[in-house]
Parts: C-alpha cells; sequence; structure tokens
C-alpha cells in the first residue's frame, strides 16, 4: 500500500479521507461542523504526547508513563487554579512539572541504564499511585475557569489550541532538521555504539528526548484542564498505547533511527476519526482499545513482512550459532 501511494504520510491522508467517506455515509452526525471541532479538540493532548513519543521511538527508548504523567500535572495546574493561583502561574507550572517527570524517566532510563520498557512501566505504576493519592480517591472537579477562557475558546468552531500545537511541531522539525539534536537523535537510534565511537553525546542526546516528551505531558495537562476542568481518578490510562499507535501509523520505526512529524500528526488524526466513527455507528467505547491495538499490530506486522522491521522472535536461527 505503501508503493501505491508513494509515501507513508500520503497512505494516512487517504485513509482519513476513505474513513471520513464512510463514516459520512454510516452517520449523519460525523460530518458536521460539530463534530469536526470535538474531533479536533479530542485529538488535543494526543498531538502533544504523540509528538515527545515520536523523539523517544526515534532515539531508540520509549516511555509508557506520559499518560499519567500528564495526569500528575494536571493535579498541580487544578490545586494551583483551586488555590487562587493567577492562570498563567498554572499554565507555566504544566509544562516545568512534565519536564521535571521526564527528567526523572531520563535518570532512571539513560543514567540508570535501566531498560526504557522496564523503568517506565515502574514509573507508571508508581505515578497511578501518586495520583491516588493526590486526588484522596475523588475527583477534582469544579475547577476556576481562568485557564478555560484562554486555552479552550473555539474561534470559528476551531480550538484554539491548534496554533500553539502547530507551533510545538514546527519548533520540534526545527530542532531536528536544523540543529545537531536531529542527526544526534536519529544516530543514537540507529545504532548507540556506533553514535558513541562517532562521538555523539548520546545519554545528553537521549535526556533531552525525554525532557522535550516531559514538557509536552505537562503542555497537554493544561490544555486538559481548561477544556474539562476536572481531573478523574484514571486520567490518561490509555494515553501511552494511542500515543505509540499513533506514532508508529505515521512511519516512526519502533526501533528508533527513523521519525516522521507529519506521520505522527495524520496518525493522531486517523486514530481519533476511527473512535469518533465508531461511536457514532454505536460500537461501544470498550472496544477503542482493541483497536488501537489492532492497528499497532496490523502496522508492525506489515513491515516485519516487507522486511523493515526485524524484531528478535522465538524461532531458532538456522544459519550457524556463534
Amino acid at each position: 500500500m505503501t508503493r501505491l501511494f508513494g509515501t507513508r504520510e500520503a497512505l494516512l491522508a487517504a485513509a482519513i479521507i476513505a474513513c471520513a467517506l464512510l463514516f459520512s455515509l454510516l452517520s449523519p452526525n460525523f460530518a458536521t461542523s460539530a463534530n469536526v471541532s470535538t474531533v479536533l479538540r479530542n485529538s488535543t493532548e494526543l498531538f502533544l504526547i504523540g509528538l515527545g513519543m515520536t523523539l523517544l521511538l526515534g532515539v531508540g527508548a520509549i516511555d509508557v508513563s506520559v499518560g499519567v504523567a500528564m495526569g500528575l500535572a494536571a493535579i498541580l495546574v487544578g490545586k494551583l487554579l483551586e488555590a487562587g493561583a493567577p492562570w498563567y502561574v498554572a499554565a507555566l507550572a504544566g509544562p516545568l512539572s512534565g519536564a521535571a517527570l521526564g527528567l526523572l524517566a531520563s535518570l532512571v532510563v539513560v543514567v540508570g541504564r535501566v531498560p526504557a520498557i522496564v523503568g517506565t512501566l515502574g514509573l507508571f505504576g508508581m505515578y497511578r499511585a501518586a495520583i491516588f493519592l493526590a486526588l484522596g480517591g475523588s475527583w477534582l472537579s469544579g475547577l476556576p475557569t481562568g485557564l478555560t477562557d484562554i486555552f479552550a475558546a473555539r474561534p470559528f468552531g476551531v480550538p484554539a489550541a491548534l496554533p500553539l500545537i502547530a507551533a510545538s511541531y514546527l519548533l520540534v522539525f526545527v530542532a531536528v532538521r536544523m540543529t545537531p539534536f536531529g542527526p544526534h537523535l536519529l544516530a543514537v537510534g540507529q545504532s548507540e555504539p556506533k553514535a558513541r565511537l562517532a562521538g555523539v553525546p548520546v545519554r545528553a542526546t537521549a535526556c533531552i528526548a525525554f525532557l522535550i516528551s516531559g514538557l509536552l505531558c505537562g503542555l497537554a495537562a493544561v490544555f486538559y484542564i481548561a477544556t474539562y476542568r476536572n481531573v478523574a481518578m484514571t486520567i490518561g490510562g490509555t494515553l501511552a498505547l494511542e500515543a505509540i499507535a499513533a506514532v508508529v501509523l505515521g512511519g516512526t520505526s519502533i526501533l528508533g533511527g527513523r521519525i516522521s512529524l507529519i506521520g505522527t500528526a495524520l496518525g493522531v488524526l486517523l486514530l481519533r476519526i476511527l473512535q469518533n466513527g465508531l461511536l457514532l455507528i454505536g460500537v461501544p467505547s470498550l472496544w477503542q482499545p482493541v483497536v488501537t491495538g489492532a492497528l499497532i499490530l496490523i502496522v508492525l506486522g506489515g513491515e516485519a513482512m516487507s522486511g523493515r522491521l526485524r524484531l528478535p522472535g522465538f524461532l531458532p536461527a538456522t544459519g550457524p550459532q556463534q
């Protein structure tokens, strides 16, 4: 399919159009301005977290705690608003707290040399417990509207957050394409030993990727509070899975060394359109994780069959053992 459409991005664009046409035929409520606005609004946090996950996968790492990290940052933002802090103080606290959590993840994975999936899974459990303790078993709700008036406005039906998201993607694009960070990121993702021999600052590059990812989680928390004005106990539980699905759909390699920022944005849109369309035609929301997981398996399976992805398996090697 990629050969037919030329690039992964073109394939995703065609899939988005096909899904939009299909759901428009199946549901009269899909192709409406209100629903388009809803899809874009529901994509805000995933756009940002997917952008951070793109950098992490590019460097050969992964962070399954990004969703609950956003939840912790959202609690801090909400508590500040509840205490009467100005909106700009709360808005600044989100990215700063997220960056701190990203730094913690880098200390565990990069400095501590704990495998990324294991280390961030441990952080996931710790953050989940911290959310429970911070909320005391109940929701944080009825928050002041300071952030809502700024970040959740919808001029012309388009979420005001979209220009900030576009700016975030543009800044990361500039950093990847026009600074040494981009080549270093991909070099580490392709082969850490070779990158180290070439003089690439491996640890610093990986730490920066985790730091940026955490900062974006904190920014996503600001948008979350601005829109919903509450924090539930289950906040961010599936965001990491959705981010991985969107990023892998977009063409970023799960093994590192290849990223696509445009592909990530298109992957987010496709995922949210599928979820929205399935809800409108009566499919229960409990099936959304199934769809997300299936997309990951389909994409990775397709890449493995085409030879673009080589994962260690359980079959014995056919060649001579060394």
